[in-house]
């Protein structure tokens, strides 16, 4: 290898066509190593296409992507990498000893105390076999193998949408805890908002399959403010907020609009103004998918300023 790349994912131009039409379209951004990041999106934004392209699983149409300054069609990316499916694909006739088993014999750097330990915190039997575990246990052994490998990048899809709160809560720390030890990326896609808020640093946002928003959670969130006030013409908002911010979202209730911006300037006085939550404005963007997108300039390939999708 190399001198070891700062971007853990590099994409440019990325796009998958399929019969139906394009899943993911235009897709450039990077992503820096060591962070936790969130891949938002309703279904069908683009989010499994751009794992599974992350994966060697889909075969891109247009455009290239890197892992950590390698192309992702070099057979060296598959050791620096694991990958937790939405469906937790294991062998259900295999015990979850030989499971771990699996994993010992395939990966080089294998952790065997840490896959184990996954599975004794949530006392599932090393003697059953795989078709036999609930979905949440299923889950933490199928956590166990892509923890075990050692990954440099772990990617995850839906990976806890089956557990309990409790377990949430312990895979989550898990997760977090790792990552900062041993300085592992994760993306990860996820539809638990308010979970992502509490985890992840970074932001990826897709919408209709295009990049919407990308940057650290610290910048991205504070650049945005939720306004309240009374509602003027025809969609509620005052022409004066337009003409002066950039409006991604507004609503009306009775005689009041709010509405989610990001501001150009001081606010006026006569609106109440307060600070979204990161759940608050990922649900704007996803809510309007034609605002004007946001990229942070560390996540830009071309250079500095705003993106629009």
């Amino acid at each position: 290898m190399s001198d070891p790349s700062p971007w853990a994912i590099e994409a440019e131009g990325l796009g998958k066509k399929y019969r139906g039409g394009w899943a993911l379209r235009d897709c450039s951004f990077r992503l820096p190593a060591g962070h936790i990041c969130a891949l938002v999106g309703p279904n069908g934004a683009g989010k499994s296409t751009f794992l599974g392209t992350a994966t060697r699983l889909v075969q891109p149409t247009t455009g290239t992507l890197k892992l950590f300054g390698v192309p992702v069609s070099d057979p060296a990316v598959l050791e620096r990498i694991a990958f937790l499916a939405q469906d937790k694909p294991l062998y259900p006739r295999f015990t979850v000893a030989e499971t771990l088993r699996l994993g010992r014999e395939l990966n080089p750097r294998w952790d065997q105390a840490l896959a184990e330990r996954i599975v004794r915190s949530g006392n599932v039997p090393f003697t059953a076999r795989i078709g036999t575990l609930s979905g949440g246990q299923r889950t933490r052994v199928a956590f166990a193998l892509a923890f075990g490998k050692r990954p440099e990048l772990l990617l995850l899809d839906e990976p806890m949408s089956d557990l309990d709160p409790l377990a949430r809560h312990e895979l989550s720390g898990l997760l977090m805890a790792e990552a900062a030890e041993h300085g592992t990326t994760v993306l990860m896609s996820s539809h638990m908002l308010s979970e992502m808020e509490v985890m992840c640093d970074y932001l990826l946002v897709l919408a209709e399959g295009r990049l919407r928003m990308a940057g650290q959670t610290e910048e991205l969130v504070p650049a945005h403010l939720l306004v309240t006030g009374v509602a003027e013409g025809d969609d509620g908002v005052p022409e004066e907020l337009r003409r002066r911010h950039t409006v991604i979202e507004a609503r009306i209730t009775g005689r009041q609009f709010s509405a989610l911006i990001r501001p150009d300037g001081p606010v006026s006085d006569g609106w109440e103004t307060l600070a979204p939550s990161m759940e608050e404005v990922l649900l704007g963007y996803l809510r309007s998918p034609d605002a004007p997108g946001l990229i942070a300039d560390e996540a830009r390939l071309d250079g500095p300023g705003e993106a629009a999708a």
